[in-house]
């Protein structure tokens, strides 16, 4: 046995060998409240023809199980979505799949990572561990913390590690906490192990232990003083900050947090950011974080909604202005006054523009904006765009406007014509190439298709409508190509009218 774990097996106090097997720990497999992101496709499963479907037989017992948040009748996905495909290559495609610029495309991923689905066979936690990690990048740490807790948090390590950050991250950590100290062998990490011993309440244990990591340098000296700190604060009342961790984990996060010296999450990676939106950090920080998770389709756009009315600005600038303009707005609609909505709608979709906060200003409010009529020409297009925006782009298209050339693409484009319109710009001429039947899509990914592999070629077709984002429009061609034929038509509409109507780099 190395000398650390032997060390380490000393301190542990008694009772850690005798306690009651996980199953027995109270709450432990309570489930926690879920917020899954406000995104997630409902589009209706879709056959290509009147057959029926191919069935397959295999063993029972081969089978992995099936894991997700999301029922296949919503998503209309299949189960057997990953089938055949390599664990390897999903998981690079899951992790590298850009989504940041289109919020459809974010809907799309949130759909695959969240779905009900069955790994490949053989493939063990590979693709579990890929969804989560990606989740956690995206800043989904709710639903990333779920999914563990559906998965079994701690039948292994690796997946007892993500679970413990999420809960850092989300202020759950005494479940984690609980399972640790009845398993101990879950992490070899000695921070977390006095962390948790010391959540639990057994100081005396977590004194022993920082003390046995001190004497043979179990952990780094910046590690070390972090922890002396948080156990002793009495001790170093008075002395001087510690400097700054750059690149924290949660764990380190939640110690400086503990001692007082509470870390800024803005250059944090985004999974930081949950931290801010519970109670104990400011109102602007709860703000900026909801931002920087509602822009990824992390956060509900009710919920930042929620934050942007709670109380009146306390300054100007930045996200004041946009706290301000969003309550103004609201007003104006509350009035019914068509003066009063045209007066404050500008400022507020410019505010919303200024942080691309666009689709989920059109997702809260273009409902409200459709029964009214604007004698202002240009109000009038500006609420029409913004409907185009949101899940009821048909009703918008069948709006009369000012029949531009360029609204009457974007017209036939929501009503999934784009064909009947004459395109207004190289970018629109992609688009309606990807939406014509006879288009055909790239020999690889028919193969895909054809062989199962139906979740590996959509991740593939993402990865050229990105390519096609850039400029590279025969790959964004053949990206609605496939979404299309796959039976993806309200996402592709969406993401086809996000790429014409948003401003991006």
């Amino acid at each position: 046995m190395p000398i650390r774990h032997l060390i380490f097996a000393l301190f542990l106090p008694v009772t850690a060998w005798a306690q009651s097997p996980l199953s027995e720990i109270e709450w432990l497999d309570e489930p926690s409240p879920v917020r899954l992101p406000g995104t997630v496709l409902l589009e209706p499963p879709v056959t290509q023809t009147g057959l029926g479907p191919e069935i397959d037989v295999s063993p029972l017992e081969a089978l992995p199980p099936l894991l997700g948040l999301v029922s296949p009748s919503v998503t209309g996905l299949p189960i057997d979505l990953w089938r055949g495909s390599a664990p390897a290559r999903l998981e690079a495609l899951i992790s590298t799949v850009s989504v940041r610029q289109n919020p459809a495309m974010q809907t799309l991923l949130y759909t695959l990572l969240l779905s009900e689905t069955r790994a490949p066979v053989g493939s063990g936690d590979q693709l579990l561990l890929a969804r989560l990690d990606r989740l956690m990048a995206l800043g989904a740490t709710d639903p990333a913390q779920a999914l563990l807790q559906l998965a079994g948090p701690t039948d292994t390590q690796d997946r007892f590690q993500r679970w413990f950050d999420a809960t850092l991250l989300t202020g759950d950590e005494d479940r984690a906490c609980a399972a640790l100290t009845a398993a101990p062998h879950l992490t070899l990490d000695y921070a977390a192990q006095i962390f948790c011993k010391a959540r639990r309440g057994d100081w005396q244990s977590a004194l022993l232990t920082l003390e046995a990591a001190h004497a043979l340098d179990l952990l780094p000296a910046d590690e070390l003083a972090l922890l002396d700190r948080f156990l002793s604060p009495d001790i170093y009342d008075g002395a001087p900050p510690l400097p700054q961790a750059s690149r924290p984990d949660p764990l380190t996060f939640r110690l400086f947090e503990t001692i007082g010296e509470r870390l800024p999450t803005a250059s944090l990676p985004r999974a930081f950011a949950t931290a801010d939106l519970r109670d104990i950090a400011g109102w602007k920080a709860q703000l900026e974080a909801a931002e920087r998770l509602t822009r990824v389709g992390a956060l509900t756009p009710n919920h930042l909604l929620g934050l942007y009315t709670e109380r009146r600005a306390a300054a100007s600038g930045g996200v004041w202005d946009r706290v301000r303009a969003v309550q103004q707005f609201e007003t104006a609609l509350q009035t019914g006054s068509e003066a009063a909505i045209s007066k404050t709608l500008t400022p507020v979709w410019e505010a919303m523009k200024a942080v691309n906060l666009e689709v989920p200003f059109a997702d809260l409010f273009a409902d409200q904006l459709g029964p009214h009529s604007f004698n202002d020409a240009e109000i009038a297009e500006l609420v029409w765009k913004i409907r185009l925006l949101s899940p009821a782009y048909e009703d918008a298209a069948r709006t009369p406007l000012v029949n531009t050339r360029e609204n009457a693409f974007l017209a036939a484009l929501a009503m999934g014509e784009p064909n009947t319109a004459r395109p207004s710009s190289p970018l629109a001429r992609a688009i309606a190439d990807g939406f014509n039947p006879q288009t055909p899509i790239p020999q690889e990914l028919t193969e895909m298709i054809l062989d199962g592999r139906l979740g590996e070629a959509i991740l593939e077709s993402m990865t050229l409508f990105a390519n096609g984002a850039k400029g590279n429009h025969g790959d964004l061609t053949s990206a609605f190509a496939t979404f299309r034929h796959v039976g993806l038509e309200d996402m592709s509409r969406r993401a086809a009218l996000q790429l014409l109507l948003l401003e991006r780099d």
